[in-house]
């Protein structure tokens, strides 16, 4: 898998970010289409993740503050997973934040995703509470020492 980064809502690639959000998140989850887009969209880096040119794997990196970055909307098309794409995608993000020196990555992980986020470093911060009616709760990784 290649990944593409991008913060251009009129490119290709971040129209590619949104019709993989939509096949998760509105088609297979039920969020309702008007809470999927959200007014974080020109705030954000985009990155998605191509296997053989064809996009499958996405995530939102929005900056909090000088030293996190919050990841959000993170989705794997349903025939790609379990083939690794996800960590992988995760572990990409992180080596985008280490560059831009940045020491905390942030989520808020749906409950099912809980042991995947765990398993790749990050652990739950607070209670959990309901995002689009799917139960949710806060996890935090830190990924470089703070300077």
């Amino acid at each position: 898998m290649h990944f593409i980064w991008t913060s251009d809502l009129t490119s290709p690639t971040y129209h590619d970010a949104l019709q993989i959000r939509h096949t998760v998140f509105v088609g297979e989850q039920g969020v309702p289409e008007e809470m999927e887009i959200d007014e974080l969209e020109g705030e954000t880096d985009y990155i998605v993740g191509y296997v053989d040119d064809h996009p499958v794997a996405t995530a939102r990196v929005l900056p909090i503050g000088q030293d996190t970055y919050k990841i959000q909307r993170v989705a794997v098309l349903k025939n790609y997973r379990g083939k690794q794409l996800g960590k992988n995608l995760m572990l990409e993000i992180e080596r985008y934040a280490h560059q831009n020196k940045r020491s905390y990555l942030t989520l808020g992980a749906q409950d099912h995703a809980i042991g995947f986020y765990s398993n790749i470093g990050y652990a739950i911060v607070g209670d959990g509470y309901l995002d689009a009616g799917i139960p949710h709760h806060d996890m935090k990784k830190e990924i470089i020492s703070a300077n």
